[in-house]
């Protein structure tokens, strides 16, 4: 019989629990580290609240809340801050919130005057739940880790998608390209981890009074003949990502590869993403892409593998940087190091 409870030195014991908005990837984690889920009563009543409760002890463990903050977006948030409170009640060890993806992170500063910096609101809840550290899979800006007063694990979903990648094109002509130019820095690790292929960027131009408005100008580079990866952190309506295989389709490029780590896929993303022409759409698992938005053109890997690495690394006292310190080395289908 599989327990609930990973084992480490005397006195330590792993706990993974989840909430309701992914729990194919809690299963997934839970199977990659060798325990079940520790069994949760949850469910909402008639007036929307939710209520929460853990079903054995647990006292002393360290615990780690896996919640993806997906649509509904506010009640998954929710749904992990009850948890964490309960967990901080039941005298649990340690607290670490798993977010693959993190609800708000897109509003990581102001753009006007009189707006919030949600992304700090975020952190600020997570912390006051009781939360000791965050642990997230591509954060929209990777110096909003910043916002915590604690540790936060940042994961980076590259070695994933890069090994995709690597294995199905021919990168003596590959271009790496990103959809805008605060994207760049990613792109130029991209580039970096094919083997050093070309760089471009789309120019865009953003209205910051209006929600998922943007307009592709232009590209930056050649890639005329070349066969491009287009890479972004998030997918929401795919409204940027459509205008930018358009842009590299009318600069000649050969064919379009699309890559995102976070699959959200609102509204008319779907559809975009179909007609836009690109060859191949690559995501990964952070929040759940349910059948009726999957096509023959998408492509779906999991995080699992990644998550359960640094959850098993944080356990144990060791190093999260050191998963990724060997790339761009082929890993192959494995990722679970320990």
């Amino acid at each position: 019989m599989v327990s609930t409870i990973l084992k480490g030195r005397p006195g330590k014991n792993l706990i993974l629990v989840t909430g309701r908005a992914h729990p194919r990837l809690a299963a997934d984690v839970a199977d990659q580290l060798g325990i079940e889920l520790l069994e949760t009563t949850a469910y909402d009543f008639a007036n929307g609240e939710m209520y929460v409760r853990y079903t054995e002890s647990v006292r002393g463990a360290d615990v780690f809340v896996l919640q993806s903050h997906a649509n509904p977006v506010n009640k998954s948030i929710m749904e992990q801050l009850i948890m964490i409170d309960a967990l901080k009640r039941a005298s649990a060890r340690s607290i670490t919130a798993v977010c693959p993806l993190l609800g708000y992170s897109r509003q990581d500063k102001k753009h006007l005057g009189r707006e919030p910096i949600s992304c700090r609101l975020m952190f600020d809840l997570l912390k006051t739940a009781g939360a000791d550290r965050i642990m997230s899979v591509d954060l929209h800006a990777a110096q909003s880790q910043g916002f915590f007063d604690g540790p936060v694990d940042h994961l980076i979903a590259m070695p994933v998608l890069v090994d995709y990648v690597r294995d199905r094109m021919d990168l003596s002509n590959v271009a790496v390209v990103s959809p805008d130019a605060g994207r760049i820095r990613v792109a130029e690790q991209w580039a970096q981890r094919l083997g050093g292929v070309p760089l471009a960027f789309i120019h865009k131009t953003r209205d910051v009074t209006r929600p998922n408005q943007t307009t592709a100008n232009r590209v930056v580079g050649d890639v005329s003949g070349l066969d491009c990866v287009l890479v972004d952190d998030l997918i929401d309506t795919g409204g940027t990502i459509a205008q930018a295989c358009g842009v590299l389709r009318e600069a000649g490029a050969k064919s379009i590869t699309v890559v995102a780590t976070h699959g959200v896929l609102s509204g008319p993303a779907v559809d975009r993403l179909k007609s836009c022409g690109a060859k191949e759409v690559v995501l990964t698992d952070t929040v759940p892409i349910p059948a009726e938005k999957r096509w023959d053109g998408l492509t779906v890997l999991s995080i699992a593998p990644l998550l359960a690495s640094a959850i098993k690394a944080v356990f144990e006292d060791g190093s999260v940087a050191k998963l990724f310190d060997t790339y761009p080395a082929h890993h192959g289908q494995g990722f679970l190091f320990a």
